[in-house]
């Protein structure tokens, strides 16, 4: 199998597999899924990602559908890289290999902008018209035309709250904290139309390539504000220049008064996917958010 071939027959890659007629590699690719490179017969590499060996009958419905439709969607803005859907099957996901190099300040200049060409691109609605995810969790992208504020703290922080305290992640002082961001959600200004986000640019979804630019991988896409994805790239740590990456992003496109006032408030939507994922490992973190945003 070459990747002419894999292209014109994506369904023929499972028997390929099963009968390993094709070589793999096992490679780092998320918390969630197992990645794998394949070298086929022309030397081309493919990425694919799959659900755990012997979980298999567990893959959530259109669970990589909804990723490639997100990919394809991000992709045709022609603004930031995005690795070309290969296949995108019930059962895995094989994408365009991206072949990875060092953080510099050059590719994190270019990222900037090129991000907000990204955002600009727009979207109709808030939301999308594909099921979401976010990791493995259900994220309702039912399209609305908003206004923002109202959309993020309905759909974007409440049902993540609601799973967090069903796992029994957050206390009840952290559920008080978060309730009171959400009532205070229309104060906090910025509210903008739809851009074309990510929506889960925490700084492991970025993939800095050797041929100098940032791809966008492990996308949650949809319609959203343009300043969730830029206060996730400075979760867990920050991304690589992250100072570069926003001061290219402002020469194209300037930020709202008060940005930096949001950043807590828009991250809180990750960070509460973290607790309602993991546990109450991030408990601490959901509430240094909320109470930085109740302090603006």
């Amino acid at each position: 199998m070459d990747l002419a071939y894999l292209r014109a027959h994506p369904g023929q890659l499972p028997l390929f597999l099963t009968h390993q007629r094709i070589r793999e590699t096992p490679v780092s690719g998320g918390d969630i899924c197992t990645a794998t490179r394949l070298t086929l017969d022309d030397g081309n590499s493919v990425f694919t990602k799959s659900w755990p060996e012997g979980a298999a009958e567990r893959v959530p419905e259109n669970f990589f559908a909804t990723e490639a439709a997100g990919l394809r969607w991000l992709r045709a803005a022609g603004a930031v890289p995005v690795p070309e859907v290969i296949a995108a099957l019930p059962e895995l996901l094989a994408l365009e290999w991206v072949e990875p190099g060092d953080p510099t300040p050059a590719a994190a200049r270019r990222f900037g902008a090129a991000l907000a060409a990204l955002h600009r691109a727009g979207a109709d609605t808030f939301g999308a018209d594909w099921p979401g995810f976010v990791g493995a969790l259900p994220q309702d992208n039912t399209p609305s035309a908003g206004p923002w504020p109202v959309w993020f703290g309905e759909h974007r922080l409440r049902p993540y709250l609601r799973q967090s305290v069903d796992n029994g992640a957050l206390a009840a002082a952290e559920v008080t904290l978060v309730e009171r961001v959400i009532s205070r959600i229309e104060e906090y200004g910025g509210a903008e139309p739809p851009a074309r986000i990510h929506g889960d640019l925490w700084p492991g979804n970025l993939l800095w390539g050797a041929d100098g630019r940032v791809w966008l991988v492990d996308p949650a896409a949809h319609g959203g504000h343009r300043e969730t994805d830029l206060a996730q790239l400075a979760l867990f740590g920050g991304a690589p220049h992250l100072d570069t990456i926003v001061d290219a992003y402002r020469e194209v496109w300037p930020l709202a008064d008060g940005w930096r006032g949001r950043v807590p408030v828009h991250q809180l939507h990750l960070l509460l996917v973290h607790t309602a994922l993991f546990g109450a490992a991030y408990r601490d973190a959901v509430a240094t958010a909320a109470r930085a945003a109740l302090s603006v």
